[in-house]
């Protein structure tokens, strides 16, 4: 990061020792304020976009996701329920949940009743993070 660093501050030193070179008033005078003015911004865009790619840190993928299949068996979880509650964890509503299983609303209600009694939740949020931290789903 820092030799990114570095590299700004040199490139802006010599651009503002390339304006001097060129004597800054010719070129105002010699060509109008729009086209000076177009050719700066189009510099510093040039420069933030590349600081900005450099800067960025690029997300490292981590190993694939592998589900807890000691904890499901161990809290009763069928498969059903844990489609459900992988639905849940994208912000489905019992409805979206409901269509996307085929399955009637009051079904999806009765998988859910039964995750938050043994998610030991009381809330959508609360079942979610339950089961994130137990590696149920990812």
């Amino acid at each position: 990061m820092k030799k990114t660093i570095v590299l700004y501050s040199l490139a802006v030193a010599a651009g503002a020792l390339l304006l001097q070179w060129l004597e800054y008033q010719f070129l105002v005078r010699s060509f109008s304020a729009e086209i000076y003015i177009a050719a700066i911004a189009l510099t510093f865009t040039a420069l933030g976009v590349w600081v900005g790619y450099r800067l960025t840190t690029r997300r490292t993928q981590g190993p694939p996701f592998e589900q807890n299949r000691q904890a499901l068996d161990s809290l009763g979880i069928s498969e059903r329920e844990c489609e459900v509650l992988e639905l849940l964890a994208e912000g489905h509503s019992n409805r979206e949940i409901a269509d996307s299983l085929y399955v009637s609303p009051n079904t999806v209600k009765t998988h859910l009743a039964s995750l938050y009694g043994k998610l030991e939740a009381s809330r959508r949020t609360q079942a979610v993070q339950r089961a994130r931290a137990l590696r149920l789903i990812p």
